[in-house]
């Protein structure tokens, strides 16, 4: 007897994992193309992915992070099988809104994961705060029925010896513990080098007894984490988490401002020294049940994240530059999220399951030293002359509905709706619809609008928070008057607002995957420094400036996509992004400094049951940067210059030795093809971040 097939409707959740912005990473593509080190390497080559800093300033230019669609990084939700990774945000943000950060793309190493789930444009809103721009979702393997194991040995040899090199070590280990107890715990210890300190010299021009602007920092890792399941019952499983990370800096000679360095910063940068330790606790209790076809979600988490650095100047010139070899300074975040839901099949006129869920957030940041700055241009209405209160913190409280209805067999609509209310800013409605359409057998239109927020940090929004530059750094129509300027926190920010809106077409049959997809982000009230004073200082007369909130900019352009099988051993995957427009609409200022558009492109040839081979190429559009400079007044000369386009070829190989054994290695940037960074800020214009030259890897992997 042969039955008839039954379809089960999604989740909304599950529907919008399908929309046109969503790209997923699997365990088998990370193999076939290693990252380095952090997973940003690999996320990069989805459409729509850069790697940029937080603001077109140039700061920091080495320490790029995951900008999806040019919203820029703040806007990048980071999760971690479904929990936000936020540390950092116990990093204080300067005035260009830079962050002296590699992001929390590198928390969990690569042989630990089972997928990566980048999530972009209005299927992203339902996330909450910090995701205007998308969502990087990174799920772990999972605790496994049989006892299994693996160990996994990196290693990379860059051509150029002024390149850092990085070895890593790492294992994964599953099984039962009883009959119905299980676990799952990883570890990792890994180590990239910094690059030499006269990397950039030639290509920045840089004068005797200068440090040249840095390269990329070295960074060493050890992780472990490790799950705990009880399955009580078929219907019932509890999963208890807990995770440490410590991530060590090798020191490259980076700094926020100054371009002519000091002794000190060249004998750190000379002798490898480590000058930045983040230490990131984690716990999480979870919950998943089924209630006679419903499904519940239940789970608690603790993120601790110390932040610890040797001590930096905090205004003028030398802000950013660290100034001691021994002095250091931790600041402390603690984030606990409580969040649940229940997903519930409702025959109401159509198939539907409903979705209601509710969320607590808070934050508390606890940073001595970064609000010591000392009032020398005057006397700040309000605030205490020495050090001020250390301590922020921010509740949030959220509820969401959500509703997957399959309207005919062939037309599927998700409406839904997200409340926040923050315990500073007030409350935020996130209203979002997103539709998908069956033309015919393989061929959708899928489409979504949502409003999406982001809530300022607990330094924009910190009074206490004070930013002073002495008079050069003063907004160019508001110049030094002879106390310099502040920028101080401001409790009145309105949060950020993005109306994201996307429509796309794919075709999926027999192998063959193509789709094209629209996106176009109506985003206000950027936070960025103010550069019109509200006040004088009481004294000196220093200029008051606040962080304030930009009135509109406007982000839209394509992302395609084209796999295409050629035979029975050939597969020809590509992606590309391009952008029309990623802009202040009132400067004309890029938000992001990001090429105009990308190519992926990479042929998989499995040329034996056991050994297989890649091919990949990247192609980079021009880079433009801004116009101005972080004072408003017009850029010149250097400061104009593009970064041209440039291709990225690579080849890599993979062999199963056995069923137990397999060897993979390779060659990055085949072509050599190498990139200058040439300026700490953007007096250079878009040359502000390094592209390693031709370099060689392995991987070695044993399991059981």
């Amino acid at each position: 007897m042969v039955l008839d097939p039954v379809q089960v409707l999604a989740t909304a959740e599950e529907e919008l994992k399908q929309a046109p912005g969503v790209s997923v990473i699997t365990r088998e593509d990370i193999q076939k193309q290693t990252p380095t080190n952090d997973l940003s390497e690999i996320i990069r080559r989805m459409p729509g992915v850069n790697l940029t800093g937080n603001s077109a300033s140039g700061q920091y230019g080495n320490s790029r992070q995951i900008d999806l669609r040019g919203m820029g990084p703040e806007n990048t939700l980071i999760l971690i099988d479904g929990r936000p990774a936020t540390s950092r945000n116990s990093i204080r943000m300067g005035r260009s809104g830079e962050r002296n950060t590699r992001g929390d793309s590198n928390w969990v190493p690569a042989e630990a994961v089972e997928r990566i789930e980048v999530i972009r444009g209005p299927a992203a809103a339902r996330y909450g705060s910090g995701a205007a721009g998308g969502v990087v979702n990174i799920i772990t393997r999972a605790p496994t029925d049989t006892l299994t194991g693996s160990a996994t040995v990196y290693m990379n040899l860059p051509e150029h010896s002024e390149e850092g090199d990085t070895k890593r070590l790492g294992f994964t280990l599953s099984g039962p513990l009883a009959e119905s107890l299980s676990f799952r715990v990883y570890g990792n210890l890994n180590k990239t080098d910094a690059d030499d300190l006269s990397i950039n010299a030639d290509a920045a021009a840089t004068a005797a007894g200068a440090v040249p602007p840095a390269g990329r920092e070295g960074v060493k890792n050890k992780d472990v984490d490790g799950v705990l399941r009880w399955d009580v019952t078929p219907d019932h499983v509890v999963e208890l988490q807990g995770g440490f990370s410590r991530q060590g800096n090798i020191y490259a000679g980076d700094r926020a401002v100054s371009s002519t360095g000091s002794a000190l910063l060249e004998r750190l940068a000379d002798d490898g020294e480590e000058t930045n330790v983040l230490i990131r606790r984690t716990a999480s209790l979870t919950h998943r049940g089924h209630w006679d076809g419903a499904e519940s979600r239940v789970s608690f988490q603790y993120e601790g994240t110390d932040n610890s650095r040797l001590n930096e100047g905090l205004a003028g010139g030398v802000e950013g530059s660290i100034s001691t070899d021994d002095d250091w300074s931790t600041s402390e975040l603690r984030n606990y999220n409580l969040t649940g839901d229940v997903d519930i099949p409702l025959e109401l006129g159509f198939d539907q399951v409903l979705t209601v869920g509710a969320e607590w957030r808070k934050e508390t940041l606890h940073d001595p030293y970064s609000m010591s700055q000392s009032l020398t241009g005057g006397q700040i209405p309000g605030l205490a002359a020495g050090t001020r209160d250390p301590d922020a913190s921010a509740d949030t409280y959220a509820a969401y509905i959500e509703d997957n209805i399959e309207i005919a067999r062939d037309f599927v609509l998700t409406p839904g709706i997200r409340f926040d209310h923050h315990s500073e800013f007030g409350s935020n409605f996130g209203p979002a619809l997103n539709a998908s359409y069956e033309l015919f057998d393989g061929l959708l239109i899928k489409g979504g609008v949502a409003r999406a927020f982001k809530a300022p940090n607990l330094y924009q929004s910190n009074p206490n928070y004070v930013y002073y530059t002495r008079g050069n750094g003063c907004p160019v129509a508001y110049p030094s008057t002879g106390g310099g300027c502040y920028i101080v926190g401001n409790e009145d920010l309105d949060p950020e607002i993005s109306i994201n809106k996307e429509i796309g077409v794919s075709y999926v049959k027999d192998g063959w995957n193509t789709g094209l997809t629209y996106f176009h982000n109506d985003y206000k009230n950027k936070i960025i420094a103010g550069s019109v004073p509200v006040g004088a200082a009481s004294g000196a007369g220093g200029r008051i400036f606040q962080w304030t909130n930009a009135p509109k900019a406007v982000v839209q352009g394509f992302e395609g996509t084209l796999t295409v099988p050629i035979g029975s051993r050939f597969t020809w995957s590509n992606n590309f992004t391009y952008m029309i427009e990623n802009k202040d609409k009132t400067t004309g200022e890029p938000l992001s400094v990001i090429p105009k558009y990308t190519i992926n492109s990479w042929l998989d040839w499995t040329v034996t049951e056991r050994l297989s081979a890649q091919f990949s190429m990247t192609h980079y559009g021009r880079q433009e940067p801004r116009s101005t400079t972080s004072t408003g007044a017009a850029a010149s000369g250097d400061a104009l210059d593009d970064l041209a386009p440039y291709t990225l070829l690579g080849t890599s190989a993979s062999y199963a030795v056995s069923d137990n054994f397999r060897v993979t290695g390779g060659i990055s940037n085949l072509l050599d093809k190498r990139i200058y960074r040439e300026s700490t800020t953007n007096t250079a214009g878009a040359a502000t971040y390094n592209e390693p030259g031709r370099t060689y890897y392995v991987t070695l992997t044993a399991s059981f």
